[in-house]
């Protein structure tokens, strides 16, 4: 005789009817949305302010491509030199040396702290503070004729118009001012380092320069690139400051003097922003790219862990 089992006589149980949560206030947030696009988008066609004929007809004009080149060379270089400055200034912070590490924390708290806009007007008018680049012995109007010597000690004199051009003002104005901004993003990463690598690698001998450039940075750049893409956009966007210098090569520049020119300007401004618009947009898309390069090693690594806990497991 089978004893029977606690399931026997039961019935299987019924499915469940689950009923899906509504959301109606995100179908009214949508909508009210898409009415907004549409009043947008009804705006840019019919109103005539905007005169797209003639901004087309200008946008692609060749100083205008020529200034959007001067703007993404000076982009490149002042992003090139505001990483090297970056790194030195982060190096010299985390030195044992209380001299280096005051004057990087000094460096860095002043270009945080002035505008990018004054540092551009300020090195655009350099020139009144030197009339001439000299070089030669200090103080010669004081030793010299102690000497019996006639002259000065200058050996070379260049006046400072000719060396400090709108162009080289405009780099060192946004390159000195990313290199504060750098050097606080490069000494994060170095931070995030452990420093046990570090004492391994003294115990084995290594100097601290090759520590740096074998050991520490390659593994901080996970943690400096996502931000140094945001500061690419960022530099990429505040080349428009350089106008106040003037820099009359660069691309917003150029197309406010086409609006100044014609009395037409607020068609110029909507083609500053679809070219900024444009530059960036592409810069975004190497950033991803980039970004995805570099964690694509901690992505790796966690499928492996995850594999070796699932064998482990069984």
């Amino acid at each position: 005789m089978s004893t029977p089992t606690p399931t026997e006589g039961r019935t299987a149980p019924e499915p469940i009817k689950a009923v899906p949560v509504r959301h109606p206030g995100r179908w009214i947030a949508a909508a009210v949305l898409l009415v907004l696009a549409a009043m947008f988008v009804h705006m840019l066609v019919t109103n005539d302010k905007f005169n797209w004929p003639f901004l087309l007809e200008n946008m692609f004009s060749p100083p205008v491509l020529y200034g959007v080149w001067t703007t993404l060379k000076l982009t490149v270089l002042a992003m090139a030199v505001g990483i090297t400055l970056g790194i030195v200034a982060a190096v010299m912070r985390l030195s044992g040396n209380p001299i280096l590490s005051g004057l990087a924390w000094l460096y860095t708290w002043f270009f945080r702290a002035v505008p990018r806009l004054v540092l551009c007007v300020l090195f655009g008018n350099m020139g009144i503070l030197y009339q001439n680049l000299e070089l030669g012995l200090p103080f010669d109007d004081y030793w010299m004729p102690a000497l019996g010597l006639d002259g000065d000690a200058r050996f070379y004199s260049v006046p400072m118009n000719e060396v400090l051009t709108p162009f080289m003002a405009a780099l060192l104005a946004l390159a000195l001012s990313q290199g504060a901004y750098m050097a606080e993003i490069v000494r994060a990463g170095l931070l995030s380092v452990d420093k046990g690598q570090t004492e391994a690698a003294q115990a084995l001998g290594m100097g601290r320069g090759l520590i740096l450039r074998r050991i520490t940075l390659p593994q901080a750049l996970r943690v400096i690139v996502p931000p140094t893409g945001n500061e690419v956009t960022a530099m990429l966007k505040d080349t428009s400051l350089v106008s106040a210098i003037p820099l009359t090569t660069e691309l917003f520049f150029q197309l406010r003097a086409i609006g100044n020119r014609t009395f037409d300007l607020f068609p110029m401004l909507v083609a500053a922003c679809l070219w900024y618009l444009a530059i960036t947009s592409v810069l975004m898309v190497g950033q991803y790219f980039l970004e995805r390069s570099f964690t694509r090693g901690d992505r790796t690594a966690q499928a492996e862990v995850t594999m070796m806990q699932s064998k482990a497991g069984h």
